[in-house]
């Protein structure tokens, strides 16, 4: 059984929700050790869907979505106070960037310059740096009442943040409709040639948040042909390598924890499980497109994630080893999670094969993601 702890009086208090649908309410969630405050920004949209954002990190901290009962449970891992997002932040429902994901050896060269930005993950940069987007608080630029809720925040990361070049004001805007969809619509702007690959982190488990069940029975479809390996430090190789016949392939909807374990496969052990990158796509479409779906058989919740990226990031809570006590006091174990972040694919500036993540002054950066969520018998 899983071990609880404390009262999860902040998590009842969210739980709530607005009075009334459609309504956007605003609380304070905490003060950061340089004083600034934190805001949640509360979303309904009336179908018994809400959405609680934290501008630290522009992070989904809650959703609440019913199952096919109708029963109410927090699908969305994090904690119940500021302090727990300071003491172990783990990236709960953030914003990742300047560049998300990782980048070998945080170099990068851009208009000849070579570029060193901090390592923090083994050899490699990892989600933008030390402080990357997901340890800032972002300000609130506007709400949005009426049939789609929606909240926008906003960030200027100055000239050198990080080893970044260029001024970057980012957006970040959530909105929630009352068919189901749970958007949030990445955007950036520069006055110098950069580099920018925003997603979003959050752990999902369609079961409840604090479910004894964990993830791994949920059964996953990512309509993709071919994955990034990489080497042991999780750096993609360069490769297109398809999935048939590997465990990497979820081409028809299979249960996540069916060959996580796969001790034959050295991705796996390189991972110790999932974290890798699947190619939706080989360049950045025009449309919106399935990037994932999720299912949890026990609650009959269905996430489907669309987005306009070619590369979705499947990782699957590997290092939550125990020692993390989330809301209400639950403890968060391997197994307990999937994350899934739409995005160009990772060390994409040091590999013009994958694209470009680019961003010059006059242009605008963009990353549009819904995850639509509906219920099966």
């Amino acid at each position: 059984m899983r071990k609880t702890m404390g009262s999860g009086i902040a998590l009842a208090v969210l739980m709530a929700g607005p009075a009334l649908a459609g309504d956007v309410q605003r609380k304070p969630f905490g003060t950061m050790p340089d004083g600034s405050a934190v805001e949640a920004i509360t979303l309904d949209n009336g179908k018994g869907i809400s959405a609680t954002i934290l501008t630290l990190g522009a992070s989904v901290q809650a959703l609440i979505v019913p199952d096919r009962n109708g029963k109410k449970a927090d699908v969305v891992l994090g904690y119940d106070d500021l302090a727990g997002y300071l003491a172990k932040p783990n990236y709960f429902g953030a914003t990742v960037g300047r560049v998300a994901n990782r980048i070998a050896k945080g170099q990068f060269t851009l208009n000849g310059k070579r570029y060193q930005t901090p390592v923090n993950d083994g050899p490699n940069a990892l989600h933008g740096g030390t402080k990357g987007f997901d340890k800032v608080v972002w300000s609130v630029v506007s709400t949005k009442g009426g049939a789609t809720p929606s909240v926008t925040l906003r960030y200027v990361s100055p000239d050198g943040d990080q080893g970044y070049p260029g001024t970057l004001t980012a957006t970040a805007t959530y909105s929630l409709d009352d068919k189901g969809n749970f958007a949030v619509d990445y955007g950036a702007t520069t006055d110098a040639p950069t580099v920018v690959n925003l997603s979003n982190h959050t752990y999902w488990n369609l079961n409840g948040e604090g479910s004894a069940a964990g993830a791994m029975g949920h059964l996953m479809m990512i309509p993709a042909t071919t994955y990034s390996p990489t080497d042991a430090t999780a750096i993609p190789t360069g490769e297109f390598r398809p999935v048939a016949g590997t465990p990497f392939d979820f081409r028809t909807p299979t249960a996540i924890g069916l060959r996580v374990r796969d001790g034959r496969d050295e991705q796996i052990r390189f991972g110790r499980g999932y974290d890798h990158n699947w190619v939706v796509s080989r360049t950045k479409p025009g449309a919106m497109q399935t990037m994932a779906r999720v299912e949890d058989p026990l609650s009959g919740r269905v996430m489907e994630v669309l987005s306009d990226q070619p590369g979705i990031q499947f990782y699957s809570g590997n290092f939550l080893d125990g020692t993390i006590t989330g809301k209400a006091g639950h403890i968060y174990r391997e197994g307990d999670t999937v994350v899934l972040e739409p995005q160009m694919f990772p060390d994409t500036p040091n590999r013009p094969e994958f694209g470009s993540v680019r961003l010059d002054p006059g242009q605008t950066y963009a990353n549009h993601i819904i995850y639509r969520f509906s219920t099966k018998r």
